[in-house]
């Protein structure tokens, strides 16, 4: 195994395992134990990892990028959903399902994009700069992505949470397409397309254009770069 696959998948594994457990633990703290009797309160990557997202898909992913490319510009996977029931969560006594719901869902991200700014800090040290790239490039992603205001990925549950009744209501009902229907919207219609001769991947296009300046951002707030 090339030591730039194991840069990426020790990347992913740590972001993907800490992504799901910052969900349950703000469950956790607002009130919901169902994460933490299910036993997903827990760095153990296998109580997180899903084979086919967290690495099978990652890989042939990244393979084909250094195969076509030489480097890797686009990374994408995911876990195991940490189980929360939203009647559970309270906060000062109160129950607020949707709206603390998309306070559970925004750890996730916010999690990803702490551990990308520790990813800069550590270009201080040892690690190798390598394997610190991947780790930032990977965790701003898993962020990003998850931010994307389409159920089931963490934006559409914020979506629920921030709209009115009757929209959230409507939007919580594209819960049912599942990652599954998130994928191909994002890779197999545009794979489709480029088939036909023409253009259509808005996500990467937006991707290709929010990843270098995130990564600026990164840099320059761990004092590596001016930023932009």
């Amino acid at each position: 195994m090339k030591p730039e696959t194991l840069d990426i998948l020790l990347s992913l594994v740590i972001a993907m395992v800490l992504h799901e457990l910052a969900h349950g633990l703000a469950a956790r703290a607002l009130g919901d134990a169902t994460a933490r009797n299910a036993g997903r309160l827990t760095l153990n990557p296998l109580k997180h990892i899903d084979p086919i997202g967290s690495i099978f898909f990652p890989l042939m992913l990244a393979a084909g990028q250094l195969a076509a490319m030489g480097h890797v510009n686009f990374m994408y996977g995911w876990a195991r959903p940490v189980p929360v029931q939203p009647m559970n969560l309270r906060l000062r006594g109160a129950a607020h399902p949707r709206q603390l719901m998309a306070v559970v869902a925004l750890a996730g991200p916010l999690t990803n994009f702490a551990l990308a700014l520790i990813g800069g800090l550590l270009l201080y040290t040892p690690i190798p700069p390598m394997f610190l790239a991947y780790f930032i490039l990977i965790n701003l992603t898993i962020g990003i992505f998850n931010l994307l205001p389409v159920p089931p990925m963490d934006g559409g549950r914020i979506a629920v949470g921030i709209l009115p009744l009757r929209l959230a209501r409507v939007w919580a009902r594209a819960e049912k397409i599942g990652i599954a229907g998130v994928l191909i919207l994002l890779f197999i219609v545009p794979a489709i397309c480029g088939q036909l001769g023409f253009h259509f991947n808005p996500f990467q296009d937006a991707m290709g254009a929010v990843l270098p300046w995130a990564e600026s951002q990164i840099l320059w707030l761990t004092g590596h770069g001016n930023g932009v």
